[in-house]
């Protein structure tokens, strides 16, 4: 079973708010390799889509887009998001999915599958893909920076303290992401697959947004039920020093967060 990481509705809403949606660079990647393939994707299938960031992305190009999730209260945030007729949601394990034997065109995650049962996944996705059906499973890595004027390496610098600090909080399956995906694409059940680790997105962003990010993270929250008070002054600490660094008072001031992704592409 997936391990379930973001289940609370208040965690719901800050992720809701604070994640941002797959970047230009990751989309790219993407669409190019699905024309590569000349899938079809009449129905597509986003598994852990959270509160549907990354369901509205696919919504823009696709038919008919479910987006499922083992969080009710993620899958509410998705459905009280402004959404496409063409996107639906359920609430559902990621190994369970309540779809026929080969009907789906594209399965997705999007910084999702290190929280699945990574065997139990990759049996679902060869039982729900048609031939010729297309696997995507993408996550940002920790490989993050932050650029405003020339305060570049000192805001960096704060941010992967802070980082520092949260990554004590998390869950062992984070290993996943901080191996690039490497275990996870070498499950994939396809001989057709490739792995790309070389993403780069630059994400346009303001200094709330980077603290309300931290506040998002499954760490933050583990920190958070250990040690309510010490969670909170590392958010306003964090946001302090920024501030203090740019030169500026305002927590709306904007920041460029610049972000590598990783990419396990398969075709069945």
């Amino acid at each position: 079973m997936a391990t379930q990481m973001f289940e609370g509705r208040g965690h719901a809403a800050v992720y809701q708010k604070y994640r941002f949606a797959p970047g230009k660079e990751l989309k790219q990647t993407i669409l190019s390799y699905l024309q590569e393939k000349a899938s079809p994707a009449e129905l597509v299938v986003d598994v852990g889509c959270g509160s549907g960031q990354g369901t509205r992305f696919l919504a823009e190009h696709f038919k008919k887009v479910v987006g499922t999730d083992i969080s009710e209260a993620q899958i509410q945030e998705a459905r009280d998001a402004l959404s496409p007729p063409s996107v639906s949601y359920l609430v559902c394990p990621a190994e369970e999915l309540p779809v026929e034997d080969a009907s789906v065109d594209l399965l997705t995650s999007f910084t999702a599958a290190h929280w699945f049962d990574i065997e139990k996944f990759m049996r679902e996705a060869n039982r729900v893909l048609k031939p010729g059906g297309c696997l995507v499973l993408s996550t940002y890595t920790v490989d993050m920076s932050l650029h405003y004027g020339n305060c570049t390496e000192k805001l960096t610098k704060i941010f992967r303290e802070s980082w520092d600090v949260l990554l004590k909080y998390s869950h062992n399956k984070i290993k996943h992401v901080r191996e690039d995906y490497k275990e996870i694409f070498e499950a994939v059940p396809f001989p057709d697959k490739k792995r790309i680790t070389d993403i780069f997105d630059k994400i346009p962003m303001t200094v709330a947004d980077v603290v309300g990010y931290l506040e998002s993270t499954s760490p933050y929250q583990a920190f958070k039920k250990n040690d309510p008070e010490a969670a909170k002054s590392l958010l306003q600490e964090t946001e302090k020093r920024m501030l203090e660094t740019m030169g500026v008072s305002s927590p709306e001031t904007p920041v460029e967060f610049w972000v590598r992704h990783v990419c396990v592409l398969g075709c069945k």
